[in-house]
């Protein structure tokens, strides 16, 4: 087994800064750093669907939604783990359905309940590695329908309020699947990408290794072997928060073969 501490408390802040007027407005800092929270001229706005489990961008600024979101047929939906990430750096404010916007403390909450299928220490997790420059998405729920085969779905809508309506409600269902599963359930969490300038959803190409989080004992050999089948040719790492210290794992072929 091999293990690799990449060394980060996201609970401690330091003064790390992001400048808003980066020509790449991509973020990269330092592990064991926070960036923060300052005032923006790149704010976008979102507002959160209980029913999907998302939030909708409504006002979409900045070029940090390269790589976040998904897209179907032309709007952005951003899961609660991204959204609480930019909402922490300042660059969005997310607004409920009667458009009063929520505090920082409402989304947190919205982390703690689990129900929109994240966890406190997967956030952790997703917010290290985003702080280090990795792209990450849930598995499962594609980046966007252009990678998709055509007949993905059955029949053919008669409107494009109809294409929309199938693709949402098709990922409506997915996100929700997700949101049902136990957060102590084995299973594959985030498909992580090496950082990439030339990054597109309509082809993503294939993660760089793919992620589960334990929460509680290490996972059994029967466990790893089952996940690792479900990775195909993609690498497995598996990873633990430990009081905000995120560490990541992975088996060899070897091991898991003895």
């Amino acid at each position: 087994m091999k293990v690799a501490d990449w060394e980060t408390s996201s609970s401690e802040a330091s003064d790390t800064e992001v400048n808003a007027n980066d020509a790449n407005d991509e973020l990269y800092y330092a592990p064991g750093s926070l960036p923060k929270l300052q005032f923006r001229s790149d704010i976008s706005k979102v507002r959160w669907n209980d029913e999907i489990c998302m939030a909708e961008v409504v006002e979409k600024r900045g070029k940090l939604w390269t790589t976040t979101g998904i897209i179907r047929s032309g709007k952005t939906y951003c899961s609660v783990e991204e959204t609480l990430f930019l909402a922490e750096l300042g660059a969005l404010v997310l607004m409920d359905d009667k458009d009063v916007q929520l505090s920082l403390k409402d989304i947190y909450g919205k982390i703690e309940d689990e129900k929109n299928g994240c966890c406190r220490e997967l956030f952790e997790v997703f917010r290290h590695l985003k702080s280090l420059g990795y792209i990450v998405g849930r598995h499962g729920v594609p980046w966007s329908m252009k990678a998709i085969k055509s007949n993905s779905f059955q029949g053919t809508p008669k409107s494009s309020s109809n294409i929309v309506d199938t693709e949402v409600n098709a990922t409506s269902f997915i996100v929700k699947r997700l949101s049902n599963l136990q957060m102590d359930e084995l299973r594959l969490n985030f498909d992580v990408y090496l950082p990439n300038s030339k990054f597109r959803k309509s082809s993503p190409g294939d993660p760089a290794f793919l992620l589960c989080l334990i929460r509680d004992s290490p996972p059994s050999k029967r466990h790893i072997e089952t996940l690792d089948t479900q990775c195909g040719e993609v690498p497995l790492q598996i990873c633990h928060v430990d009081h905000g210290r995120v560490s990541f794992f992975s088996f060899s072929k070897q091991l898991a073969e003895k």
